[in-house]
């Protein structure tokens, strides 16, 4: 999901630092709630662990480049499900800005367009959740159904971020309409395997008895809403 450098010229880039400024502020504002819900140090452990996870998906998991990007592992409903919305939110800021500025620094220019495009599905499917899980449903009893609607959801949003940036950077063309959607059918690979992803994970959690009540994952994950 990473835009190449090139793809958006200077000029027109000052348009990421408005779109990544405003989901900063949505993300801080999430924050916010979720220190009252947890409190402080369960935002901090939680956003660490969602840092390193986020890490792990872009530089250990394999990645490979398709048409206009990248396709990665980025597995965001995941992180939704275990650690709830603001800590995924600045693990993924964070995890993209240190692979930026210690692995990849020819990214950091393009750093407000790929914060948007991770943080803005992930928004979404926040806002998503809340519609299609009834709250007295704890996320560990989560169907497989609703996973994948979560994880379609996202990983939807993620290439509709990206086929926008393209489509703004270079214009329409036959050859940008080719390689957006070349991209976006390798997504679906994704979307395959995160669902399942997300139901292991759910699995070992509701088997972990110590985890319930623990500021390592969200309330809700054992917990009704």
């Amino acid at each position: 999901m990473h835009i190449e450098p090139g793809v958006v010229d200077a000029a027109k880039i000052v348009l990421s630092y408005a779109t990544a400024a405003g989901a900063a502020g949505y993300a801080g504002w999430m924050a916010l709630n979720a220190i009252r819900e947890q409190g402080v140090g369960s935002l901090l452990l939680r956003s660490g662990l969602a840092t390193a996870a986020v890490f792990t998906f872009f530089e250990v998991l394999p990645h490979f480049p398709v048409g206009v990007s990248e396709v990665h592992f980025i597995l965001g409903s995941t992180l939704l499900l275990l650690f709830g919305a603001a800590p995924a939110a600045i693990g993924l800021g964070l995890g993209l800005l240190v692979q930026g500025l210690f692995f990849a620094p020819f990214d950091l220019p393009q750093f407000g367009m790929n914060l948007t495009t991770l943080l803005v599905p992930l928004f979404g499917i926040e806002a998503l959740a809340r519609r299609i899980i009834a709250p007295g449903t704890p996320y560990v009893d989560l169907r497989y159904g609703q996973a994948l609607a979560l994880s379609t959801a996202y990983q939807a949003g993620v290439v509709a971020w990206v086929a926008f940036w393209v489509l703004y950077g270079q214009g329409l063309s036959v050859g940008t309409l080719a390689a957006i959607g070349s991209f976006g059918a390798a997504y679906m690979l994704v979307i395959v395997i995160e669902p399942l992803a997300d139901l292991a994970v759910l699995a070992a959690a509701k088997s972990l008895r110590g985890l319930r009540g623990s500021a390592l994952v969200t309330r809700r994950l054992h917990h009704a809403a």
